[in-house]
């Protein structure tokens, strides 16, 4: 009996052992990890810092997943291709998920979409629309125009080459990124030079997106057991009961994403001017002058990362100085006229036209409102110091008034000015006397009655 027990003992242990050692490694191995980015918003140089940190975190807690929740008008191109590199060169698969309803990835989102390794879109959602944006050239969606008189074909294709080189770069680079996932590289050129666009269905059927999904849990559940090409080899997604994570700006990107707005940036170079204006003027004050340069460089620093129209710039600064000069050699209102146009004129200018990118035109006429009354300002007090009569020196005493301390034979000392001062005059005065100061010879005082009889 004992023998038999042991033996069944041994049977049931190996039968069972199999099962034991499945479910303890079951048991034993981590839900998968996903980690989730919001880009919402215009594309530019925060949102490039803040996925690239993001990527770079999913990549250290060996996530299975990272997904990148969409929502963006554009951006900067150079901003879109750091990101595209980033994606790229992730050894964690991205997901570009188009979220919510009514959501569009446009324009630069088109391109970062296209580049990930696995492209969703929530219904009621659209994307396309990604032809570059040329400002001071012709249209690029234009129609070639009809040969004309005096060269006038020749004149337009000309005005139009940089604008074909830019679009024809765009559209290989959309072909170039349809490539990497088996994407529909046809239907990209068309968003690059046709501005196309998608609604989410006709993306599905056109093999734009790989999955339509309601939901970051939709998402989850069909990406599970899917394949995708990650740095040209193909890699299982698993995310069926993944823990979910969703990752935030840190402080430096959201630092980042306010001084890159072009009103702040514009309203930190406004101030940084005009601080340092101040501190010429008022030399010693400190304050103007220290606020002032450190606007002025982060400004500066904001505007190197912007799409900035280096001509505004000048005329900018050409119209401040205009109205600097107007307070301070006045030219009859030459100076703060086209100052103030020149300012205005460069605040437009100052900003290539980039979605999302635009300075708000209120901002324009508060800063030119406000130079405007400092020129004004400036120019009364300028004038009133000029009507107000000399107060000290040697012309102070010109018509200051006086009394009589004593006098005799056509002489004597008057008090004018809190001191006493020889004076002579030609009537006759007497003591306690009130007198004015008519004219000077050296020290002495010419006076006259102040109230002649």
């Amino acid at each position: 009996m004992r023998v038999a027990g042991r033996v069944l003992a041994a049977l049931v242990l190996l039968l069972a052992g199999p099962g034991l050692a499945t479910a303890q490694s079951q048991e034993a191995e981590p839900a998968p990890l996903v980690l989730v980015f919001d880009l919402d918003g215009a594309v530019g140089p925060a949102t490039a810092e803040y996925l690239q940190r993001g990527l770079a975190t999913a990549a250290e807690r060996q996530a299975s997943l990272a997904v990148i929740r969409m929502d963006t008008p554009g951006g900067l191109d150079s901003s879109t291709r750091d990101i595209i590199a980033d994606i790229l060169a992730s050894p964690v698969p991205v997901a570009v998920f188009v979220t919510p309803a009514g959501a569009r990835a446009a324009s630069a989102g088109t391109y970062i979409l296209y580049a990930s390794h696995l492209a969703a879109m929530t219904p009621g959602a659209h994307l396309g629309a990604a032809t570059p944006v040329q400002v001071g050239g012709a249209n690029p969606l234009s129609p070639a125009q009809p040969e004309g008189e005096d060269g006038e074909q020749a004149e337009a294709s000309n005005g139009d080459a940089m604008t074909a080189k830019v679009t024809n770069d765009a559209a290989a680079y959309m072909r170039s990124l349809a490539d990497l996932q088996g994407r529909n590289a046809e239907w990209g050129e068309r968003a690059v030079r046709e501005a196309a666009t998608l609604t989410a269905g006709e993306a599905l059927d056109a093999g734009v997106i790989e999955l339509l999904a309601r939901d970051l849990d939709s998402l989850l559940a069909q990406a599970d057991g899917r394949t995708v090409r990650l740095n040209g080899e193909p890699v299982t997604l698993r995310t069926a009961g993944a823990q979910v994570e969703t990752l935030a700006p840190d402080w430096r990107a959201k630092a980042l994403a306010v001084i890159t707005n072009p009103n702040i940036a514009y309203l930190l170079l406004m101030i940084g001017v005009y601080g340092l204006i101040f501190e010429f003027m008022s030399p010693g004050a400190v304050g103007p002058g220290a606020v002032g340069a450190v606007c002025l460089l982060i400004g500066l620093f904001a505007l190197n990362m912007l799409p900035v129209n280096y001509a505004g710039g000048a005329l900018m600064l050409l119209g401040v100085g205009l109205l600097v000069a107007e307070a301070f050699s006045p030219g009859f209102g030459l100076f703060g006229t086209a100052g103030a146009v020149g300012l205005a004129l460069g605040s437009v200018l100052l900003f290539r036209e980039t979605p999302g990118f635009k300075l708000s035109p209120y901002v324009i006429i508060a800063t030119v409102g406000v130079s405007v009354a400092f020129v004004a300002i400036a120019l009364r007090a300028a004038v009133r110091a000029a009507q107000r009569g000399v107060t000290t020196g040697a012309e102070s005493l010109l018509r200051a008034t006086g009394v009589v301390q004593s006098w005799a034979n056509g002489e004597g000392y008057v008090h004018a000015q809190g001191e006493d001062w020889h004076a002579r005059s030609a009537a006759p005065l007497v003591p306690g006397q009130a007198v004015h100061v008519a004219g000077r010879d050296g020290l002495t005082l010419i006076v006259e009655p102040d109230n002649p009889a």
